[in-house]
């Protein structure tokens, strides 16, 4: 029998909280589908869990630390008044407090975050990642001679692929220089340009500190794109359901795999996660090309966790019960070495 341990929920909220916020009402909400699947499921394993939601006081989780002592901080606060770029940070605290916590610690959460010192990284190791620059705010708009078209033009930092959309596909000087603008004013970040890759849009669910498991792979099926149309994983093709049925864009495991190419991709996707140091689960997203080149695009640390998304659907497949593979992220963060 597993010891029932105390469980601290921790959240991420969109505006201030207070110590004692009831959030039942959110929690019946899509927005919360995440945080309640979590909470239903720790106490199906018989735990016992609280929460704390989180917008820009950090003071409100030391006072919840003085009056509930957990075994764990189950973390999935990923943004710090409303800024993502921020969940290093919350990792970084609960470091300095020794308090243990699921999923990445702050370097991991850190080298994925900058796509462009991940892919540095990467192809260091000469791991496959496409040809690539980083322009930052307040630099002169050009693209290097050794960029070629078509390009991807994305935010630096940002996730969910938000900032990326039809346009961010570019095949000219012009639409680059318009995009990268326009990255560095509505979103004022810093932008990555990338070749585009043709080929499969894989994700492939790592789970694990020192052993790790890969879990069976996604894929994103564009059904009813034109063959001579990007296929791209825009915010649009994950999150919009109207837009999703228009163009037949499906999450599936991907099929017609040849088994030596999917154990390759496991093998990359075990290096790569040791490479940048990820420590209980995340996410590679991998394009294969027709020749069975494998491509890193980049690396997601703490994915979503809620029941029907990518990675506890793989999980299932692997024969990981939802409320199993939670008790495997607690135990994994239980034994996480953060110093």
């Amino acid at each position: 029998m597993k010891k029932k341990l105390n469980i601290l929920a921790l959240f991420d909220a969109i505006a201030p909280t207070a110590l004692d916020q009831d959030l039942s009402a959110e929690l019946k909400t899509d927005d919360w589908k995440t945080e309640a699947n979590v909470l239903e499921a720790l106490k199906q394993l018989g735990h016992s869990v609280e929460y704390l939601a989180i917008f820009d006081d950090l003071d409100l989780l030391r006072q919840k630390l003085g009056t509930f002592t957990p075994n764990i901080i189950f973390n999935l606060a990923d943004q710090f008044k409303n800024n993502r770029a921020f969940d290093q940070n919350i990792a970084s605290f609960l470091e300095m407090q020794g308090a243990p916590f699921t999923g990445c610690g702050s370097t991991g959460l850190t080298l994925c975050k900058h796509k462009g010192i991940s892919k540095k990284i990467l192809g260091y190791h000469r791991i496959h990642v496409p040809e690539f620059s980083v322009i930052a705010r307040g630099q002169r708009i050009t693209r290097p001679k050794r960029l070629r078209f078509p390009i991807l033009v994305k935010p630096l930092k940002e996730e969910a692929s938000l900032g990326i959309s039809q346009a961010s596909f570019v095949e000219t000087d012009e639409q680059f220089k318009d995009r990268v603008l326009f990255i560095h004013e509505k979103y004022q970040s810093d932008v990555i340009a990338e070749e585009y890759i043709e080929g499969r849009e894989l994700y492939v669910s790592i789970l694990g500190n020192h052993r790790l498991d890969a879990l069976p792979i996604r894929e994103l099926i564009f059904n009813e794109v034109p063959p001579d149309e990007p296929k791209i994983a825009t915010y649009k093709a994950k999150w919009d359901e109207e837009y999703r049925k228009r163009w037949g864009l499906q999450n599936q495991f991907a099929e017609g795999l040849d088994p030596a190419v999917a154990v390759n991709i496991a093998k990359v996707c075990k290096r790569i996660y040791h490479l940048l140091t990820i420590d209980g689960y995340a996410r590679m997203d991998l394009r294969l090309t027709s020749a069975n080149e494998i491509y890193f695009i980049e690396a997601n640390p703490n994915p979503i966790l809620a029941a029907d998304e990518d990675f506890a659907q793989s999980a299932l497949k692997a024969g990981l019960s939802y409320p199993q593979l939670l008790d495997r992220i607690v135990r994994l963060g239980l034994a996480a070495k953060r110093d």
